[in-house]
């Protein structure tokens, strides 16, 4: 059975030092801040987590970047030429191109390297809800499973892989088009927060508000009592509000003992449109 690394993006999330532990290749988005362009490394090398919502807070607006065909080509080309083959778990189609570019890289390399395999998977997740199905995936080749075994399991995961997060500013959803200029203005002045979820297509979807930022975070614990089949291992990513995260875990941790957490920050790219104070958390459930 030939070796197989597993690939990925930025937008997953995931401590760098746990990618590290895997073993993942990871590709970096791109985030323009201020007219500066940063790469988006899982280490924030170049932008601190902090400094970027701290400047989202003082009313800096960003853009972001998809990771292109020709940075896909040229790491996955580095893999083949070690005898390698790649299990590529990529950003949500609905919400970037970079899983466009992984599978556009692919087919071109496929062709050069015959004798090769690259499975390229829409996780149709983001954050930490992709760092979580790339964390499975690379229990599974931990196991032995071989790349098409990991990547049977990675598509059954995907529909079961709940998203559930909430704003503390309805602007910044304003700005993406998540919600009308109206909702964000009278949700703001009422104090209203929304529930929200990525669905089976890897949208963003409202689904609910509720009154203040306290229940709205209850929602999220809620959503897990209703839903989850496995809470063995769970993830959570906020928007620079680490406290809070904190609490959240604390409270799951009490009622349903996973043996696996991950605290981490929505990165930049994402967390450009979701803004400061997003929680996000994620857990296996009986559906999306």
């Amino acid at each position: 059975m030939r070796d197989y690394v597993i690939m990925t993006d930025s937008c997953c999330d995931l401590p760098a030092d746990l990618a590290d532990q895997l073993g993942l290749v990871v590709l970096p988005l791109a985030v323009i801040q201020d007219g500066k362009e940063y790469t988006d490394y899982l280490d924030h090398r170049e932008l601190d987590p902090k400094v970027f919502y701290g400047k989202l807070r003082s009313g800096s607006l960003g853009s972001t970047s998809a990771a292109n065909v020709e940075a896909f080509r040229g790491a996955m080309e580095t893999i083949l030429q070690q005898g390698k083959d790649i299990l590529c778990i990529s950003f949500s189609s609905a919400l970037s191109t970079t899983c466009q570019s992984a599978v556009m890289a692919a087919r071109e390399l496929e062709e050069s390297h015959p004798d090769s395999r690259i499975i390229v998977i829409d996780s149709l997740c983001a954050s930490l809800g992709q760092g979580m199905l790339v964390y499975l995936a690379a229990q599974e080749k931990a196991k032995g499973r071989s790349i098409e075994e990991a990547a049977d399991y990675v598509r059954e995961t995907i529909p079961h892989l709940c998203h559930w997060f909430t704003v503390d500013d309805l602007n910044h959803l304003k700005r993406g088009g998540r919600v009308s200029a109206a909702a964000a203005l009278f949700g703001t002045m009422l104090q209203m927060k929304p529930v929200l979820h990525v669905d089976d297509e890897g949208r963003l979807i409202p689904v609910s508000k509720v009154r203040g930022r306290k229940a709205s975070i209850k929602a999220l614990l809620d959503k897990m009592e209703e839903l989850q089949i496995d809470t063995k291992t769970v993830f959570i990513s906020h928007g620079d509000c680490g406290d809070e995260a904190e609490e959240l875990a604390k409270a799951i941790a009490d009622r349903f003992h996973p043996e696996k957490f991950v605290i981490n920050f929505v990165g930049p790219v994402i967390g450009n449109h979701s803004g400061p104070g997003t929680m996000a958390l994620f857990f296996l459930g009986k559906h999306r």
